[in-house]
């Protein structure tokens, strides 16, 4: 090490230019001064001679006297590089030996902790001697009087012994059985979540398309069955339960069924090609996984799998809120049908006997299921009218549907209250209420005719009452405060407005005249982001590239009503040319 670091130390163009680091009394490792004490180079005796001529040599002694300038610096330079390698090194050296401080430190801890067990030991094996001694003092029972002691003590230790061989034989047979009847605390284990990941939520999704595939093939041949798919096996399948119904048999029949299905199934695991279903199986093409995605693909996948569950969780959340409602007495029309139902029933079991219950539930189930329900399927109009338990599961509400309803009832009565007082108070005589209301409505700054400059028969429609919150993109405009404008979109049943938030003057507003319009077309702002996008654009003579209305979520609302309203203004036109 020390010839590694005297090699580093000295490293330069030559050894004997330059003094060593250990002859400078002001040199160390790690410090390096500005004035480092160079050694005088030798002159020889012409180099003298030309250093006291003064006329001539003079430019040689010059040159002379700049190349050993330079050469100082360059091997001060080289030095001083030395000691930078060293101070690094040393740095180096200072980390392992933290490093391995750091390890002596973790092995005092479990030194400690290693401690500390042997002192539980120690304790517990003092209490244990200590249960011991005090067993020992104890003292043992005194003998009763006997006539044969000898005897008696004989048959005590044969019956200890035999006590003793009979409780080993016990736990050596039992005892495994008895060591699970321990009472333990249950511990409280946490499970680590995975992070997000593309893969694994495609590989999540086609395993539960897997394994939910056994349970959608059963009701698509249930369903099949129903709708007389296949007319030969629904009319054997329909003679053959309700002849099981009518004996009673009905409960081994499924039962059979079960043990014939399990059978079906080991023979296909063992490699038979058995194709038992009434419905045809479709084999879908499957998608080999790839393995670099790029960013869109990942973004397209996240949203696909986030509507699946979304859609996924709405059905069930509206199964189990429907459910709700009808045990809540949320509608009472529909669960007073089931109470009295109930009811019904209560009293049938009580006073008919269980086979004719049975039986006359099976018969209506059979005719039902094979019947009625297919009679059904085919006659909308007719379930409609007469499929009680249909009617009553459609017409339950769900908790958002309730929602509405609560928020429409109580809208409608604001509205008939605030139009009652105000067209008793302000109302001008000879304007009826409609006239009134589309007058006098307003946006967020103000009356609608006063912020547009529009006539006040002009509206907006019912749809977008409220308007839509968008930006406006106008890319004839080079300002960025001018370029992108934020507010609200409004369509009249002539105009095209939108109302800009930031500023309260209507120059920053603008108003299009649906009968202007020379295109209209769903448009995406960043073609980098995955679907159809979130924007409309809008072409008119008097711009040079489309208005872009954009970051509307209701985008495609807004455009079938502004493509509507257009449409009819055009045919309007149209036909009054002709």
């Amino acid at each position: 090490m020390l010839k590694r670091l005297d090699k580093i130390r000295f490293r330069g163009h030559k050894r004997d230019e330059f003094l060593d680091i250990a002859e400078s009394p002001n040199a160390s490792d790690t410090e390096c001064g500005d004035e480092v004490p160079m050694k005088i180079p030798r002159t020889s005796g012409k180099d003298s001679d030309e250093l006291k001529d003064p006329a001539g040599p003079g430019i040689i002694n010059m040159a002379s006297g700049v190349q050993d300038y330079n050469r100082t610096e360059s091997d001060r330079l080289n030095e001083i590089k030395g000691h930078l390698e060293i101070a690094l090194l040393e740095k180096h050296f200072l980390q392992e030996e933290l490093r391995k401080l750091r390890e002596e430190t973790n092995a005092e801890t479990l030194k400690q902790e290693l401690e500390k067990e042997r002192q539980r030991r120690i304790e517990l094996e003092q209490k244990v001697n200590e249960i011991l001694k005090t067993r020992t003092e104890e003292p043992p029972p005194t003998p009763l009087p006997t006539k044969a002691p000898t005897q008696a003590n004989g048959t005590d230790k044969r019956s200890n012994m035999m006590c003793s061989r009979v409780q080993k034989w016990v736990y050596d047979k039992f005892g495994e059985y008895i060591e699970d009847f321990r009472f333990q605390p249950e511990e409280n284990t946490v499970e680590t979540e995975e992070p997000l990941s593309a893969r694994r939520l495609t590989e999540n999704m086609r395993r539960l398309k897997r394994g939910a595939k056994p349970v959608t093939n059963f009701v698509k041949n249930l369903s099949a069955l129903s709708d007389w798919y296949s007319i030969y096996t629904s009319a054997i399948a329909f003679i053959i339960y309700m002849n099981a119904v009518w004996h009673g048999w009905a409960i081994p029949m499924f039962l059979f069924l079960a043990i014939l299905r399990l059978s079906l199934n080991y023979l296909i695991a063992r490699g038979w090609r058995i194709q038992w279903s009434i419905v045809p199986e479709v084999s879908e093409p499957i998608e080999p996984p790839k393995e670099d995605l790029t960013v869109s693909e990942k973004f397209q996948l996240v949203l696909d799998v986030a509507q699946k569950a979304q859609n996924l969780f709405g059905k069930m959340s509206d199964i189990l809120e429907k459910i709700k409602n009808l045990f809540m007495w949320v509608q009472p029309e529909t669960t007073q049908k089931l109470y009295i139902a109930l009811w019904a029933a209560f009293i049938a079991s009580c006073c008919i006997p269980y086979r004719i219950i049975g039986l006359s539930m099976g018969l209506y189930a059979g005719i039902k299921f094979f019947l009625i329900d297919f009679v059904f399927k085919r006659c909308p109009r007719l379930r409609a009218k007469y499929d009680t338990p249909y009617i009553i599961w459609i017409n339950l509400p769900t908790d958002p549907q309730l929602k509405e309803r609560t928020n429409a009832t109580v809208s409608r009565r604001l509205q008939t209250t605030a139009s009652r007082s105000y067209a008793g108070a302000s109302a001008p005589t000879g304007v009826n209420r409609d006239e009134d209301s589309n007058r006098f409505h307003t946006t967020k700054r103000g009356n609608f005719h006063e912020v547009f400059n529009l006539s006040e028969n002009e509206r907006p429609l019912a749809v977008c009452e409220n308007g839509w919150r968008c930006c406006l993109i106008n890319r004839d405009r080079k300002m960025p405060t001018d370029y992108i404008r934020n507010g609200v979109l409004y369509v009249t049943e002539n105009y095209l407005c939108f109302e800009s938030s930031k500023s309260g003057s209507s120059k920053r507003n603008k108003v299009i005249k649906l009968s202007d319009i020379t295109d209209i077309q769903k448009y995406k702002v960043l073609s980098v982001l995955p679907g159809s996008g979130m924007g409309i654009a809008v072409s008119t003579p008097s711009t040079q590239k489309p208005l872009v209305f954009g970051a509307m979520v209701h985008r495609d609302e807004a455009f079938e009503t502004i493509f509507s309203q257009y449409m009819k203004i055009t045919s309007a036109a149209s036909s009054s040319e002709s």
